[in-house]
């Protein structure tokens, strides 16, 4: 049976016994049931994995022994930085879901003009807490033990005005230039603008190639925006990445 990964937010060291979070806790005891001696994997995004052993449980608390650590190697050797619009209902949470598992490093939800949804003050630093668990959560299941960033979301503009030097890439079913032609710029990065749903505007495409950012198309279909946030990266990643 595959050994539970769990996520603890603090340091972690040889030798220690560690209390877990209370969502730790919820789903160790209440949904694995997991007894004591039973193993788990501790990370907290420095990289490494931490063996542990349950020393004790029980409904609401769960104290572990940390008995071995191991550097992983599993990030892809090419920078991901995904400007994602925003879109409604479960699709956003499955685009950063899913992009986590590819191997995405950076992650900037965006602001567009065909974005529907408003977010502002306390309910978007709820929607910010609530998409970092999404980023946690996937971890966890994937294996990586480096936890990718969630920005806080910032329109396009703002997104395409902050500093890069690597590639800059806007998708667009309209554009005539594919992926494939870039093969050579990827080396310090990639920085990959996807719309929400009805896609990016005319005009903010033009100003993306204003900014650097090349259109490309993945081929002759147009995709929804959550499966071409999963289309463009596994591409990214089979070009640069590790997926070759």
């Amino acid at each position: 049976m595959r050994i539970p990964r769990i996520y603890h937010p603090e340091a972690i060291s040889l030798g220690a016994s560690i209390a877990l979070t209370d969502d730790a806790v919820q789903h160790v005891a209440r949904v694995l049931r997991l007894g004591e001696s039973s193993p788990l994997v501790l990370f907290n995004g420095n990289g490494k994995d931490y063996a542990a052993t349950i020393i004790r449980v029980d409904k609401r608390h769960v104290e572990v022994n940390i008995t071995d650590a191991e550097t992983l190697n599993n990030e892809s050797p090419v920078s991901i930085h995904l400007g994602q619009g925003i879109s409604r209902g479960d699709r956003m949470d499955f685009a950063l879901q899913k992009s986590v598992e590819l191997g995405v490093q950076q992650i900037t939800p965006l602001f567009t003009e065909r974005c529907g949804v408003k977010l502002s003050g306390e309910r978007l630093a709820k929607k910010l807490r609530q998409w970092q668990k999404i980023v946690i959560s996937a971890c966890e299941q994937c294996g990586r033990a480096t936890i990718p960033t969630v920005n806080p979301p910032q329109s396009l503009a703002e997104f395409m005005a902050t500093e890069f030097n690597g590639l800059r890439l806007t998708l667009d079913p309209t554009a005539e230039r594919q992926l494939i032609s870039y093969q050579q710029q990827a080396k310090a990065g990639v920085q990959l603008v996807i719309g929400p749903e009805g896609g990016l505007t005319d005009t903010e495409i033009a100003d993306t190639q204003t900014q650097g950012f090349e259109p490309i198309r993945l081929g002759p279909r147009i995709l929804r925006t959550e499966t071409a946030a999963l289309a463009a990266i596994t591409a990214i990643q089979y070009a640069f990445g590790d997926f070759a």
